[in-house]
C-alpha cells in the first residue's frame, strides 16, 4: 500500500541500523538518525530507489557524531 508520507532510503552506515526506510521532513535536508548514543548522518543523492512502500530518494551515509556524556 502506498502512503503520502515522504520517506527516504538509507544507504551505508552501520549494518545493524534498525530502519532503512525512514520518514523525512523536510526533503533534501541532511538526516541525523539517533543510534547508540550518537547520530548517524546521511545526505541526499540524486538517486531514487523502488521499495515495497513506494519510490523514495536515496540518502547516503556521511559519518557519525557522538553525543557528549
Amino acid at each position: 500500500m502506498m502512503t503520502s508520507r515522504v520517506k527516504a532510503v538509507l544507504e551505508g552506515g552501520p549494518d545493524d541500523l534498525p530502519e532503512r526506510i525512514v520518514p523525512i521532513t523536510p526533503p533534501g535536508v541532511e538526516l541525523r538518525i539517533p543510534f547508540r548514543g550518537g547520530y548517524e548522518h546521511f545526505k541526499v543523492t540524486a538517486r531514487r530507489q523502488d521499495t515495497p512502500e513506494g519510490t523514495f530518494p536515496v540518502y547516503e551515509y556521511t559519518g557519525r557524531t557522538d553525543t557528549p556524556d
